[in-house]
């Protein structure tokens, strides 16, 4: 994936401010005016939880440091894609050597708590984040948001020329306009919210309809904004994030986006986490969940490292750039019914999106 030349000095600037933001949380949590769970708390004995962590570790490496300084509780992690985390453990079963999952999307974590695998939150952990944001069962809950948007270029277009639904793209006019990444994770979780939504025959033809719209294919979110800069399309399906580490390398740089209202184009997605029911340290696993949704966590995934993604924690505010979640208007799906990946790709390579 492709970034603009600071964004590797953007992350020493982010791991030195967590740095920073995360001393406020080794204080006695009889001190702690915020309620925070983590405050300078050790274990009478070394307990080492293992995270299966889909999410980079130049983004989540630093807080699990942190939470190893603030609490004693080491943590060993394994980074690995999403979905390659998600069939290991599948695999595994009861057997996993994992304590904690922690997705990219909501999907995978649909998938494993499907498979029972994960173990119920208590309602003090699941009372910190909003309905639709967390499984209806309880068996996951997010840590931070990313909505989809319409990303497009401000020297063809004003935003008043962008279509209000995505379902709008196959029309003539933006024919060879625009483009999407089918083998992205993040695309590929908004064609199985597109299912659950408006159905498998209404977004097997959309996707047949984009294609013979000449839809432009690009490997990822980071590309198509890019080519967006470069004027080979004049529309994009990304995530919300990532025009922003454009923007910061170029304040002028020739893109904007719009965030469809009501519009599965505009589904928010979460990364989340799931406790998996098979460990044997309950109390210091819930513990971790609750220091990453803490307000000095969600804070830093909120703007720190300028990565602007949606803080879940109730009260913690999203970035100024960014619209408020109450704005978003997203459609009301309930994000465990994204679990049928395998259908999303079956369907995606039989209409000739994927190879």
């Amino acid at each position: 994936m492709l970034f603009p030349r600071s964004r590797r000095a953007r992350l020493l600037v982010g791991s030195v401010a967590l740095t920073t933001v995360l001393a406020a949380c080794t204080t006695d949590p009889a001190d702690d005016p915020t309620g925070d769970p983590t405050g300078g708390t050790t274990s009478d004995e070394q307990v080492t939880l293992t995270v299966y962590s889909g999410r980079d570790e130049e983004l989540v490496g630093t807080s699990f440091t942190r939470f190893t300084q603030a609490t004693g509780i080491n943590v060993e992690v394994r980074y690995a894609g999403t979905a390659e985390l998600a069939s290991t453990l599948l695999e595994e079963g009861d057997a996993s050597p994992a304590d904690l999952y922690w997705a990219q999307d909501a999907g995978a974590l649909g998938a494993v708590a499907k498979a029972g695998l994960f173990s119920p939150l208590p309602s003090s952990i699941l009372g910190l984040v909003a309905d639709g944001n967390k499984a209806v069962d309880g068996s996951w809950i997010g840590i931070t948001g990313r909505a989809r948007t319409i990303a497009y270029g401000t020297e063809t277009l004003t935003e008043a020329d962008v279509p209000a639904s995505v379902l709008d793209l196959t029309d003539e006019q933006w024919q060879g306009r625009v483009g999407w990444a089918p083998g992205n994770g993040s695309f590929q979780a908004f064609i199985t919210a597109m299912r659950v939504e408006l159905g498998e025959e209404a977004t097997r033809q959309w996707l047949v309809d984009m294609i013979a719209n000449g839809a432009q294919e690009y490997p990822s979110n980071s590309n198509i904004v890019e080519a967006i800069g470069r004027g080979e399309v004049d529309l994009g399906l990304v995530n919300h994030y990532y025009l922003f580490r454009f923007l910061d390398e170029d304040p002028d740089f020739p893109v904007a986006q719009v965030f469809p209202r009501g519009d599965v184009g505009g589904m928010l997605n979460v990364a989340g986490v799931g406790i998996l029911a098979s460990t044997e340290h309950p109390d210091e696993v819930q513990q971790l969940v609750e220091f990453l949704l803490s307000e000095q966590i969600q804070g830093f995934f909120s703007g720190v490292r300028e990565e602007l993604e949606y803080p879940l924690r109730l009260g913690v505010e999203a970035a100024a750039e960014l619209p408020s979640l109450s704005d978003l208007d997203p459609p009301a799906i309930d994000l465990s019914d994204l679990d049928d990946l395998a259908g999303t790709l079956a369907m995606l390579q039989d209409v000739g999106a994927l190879e």
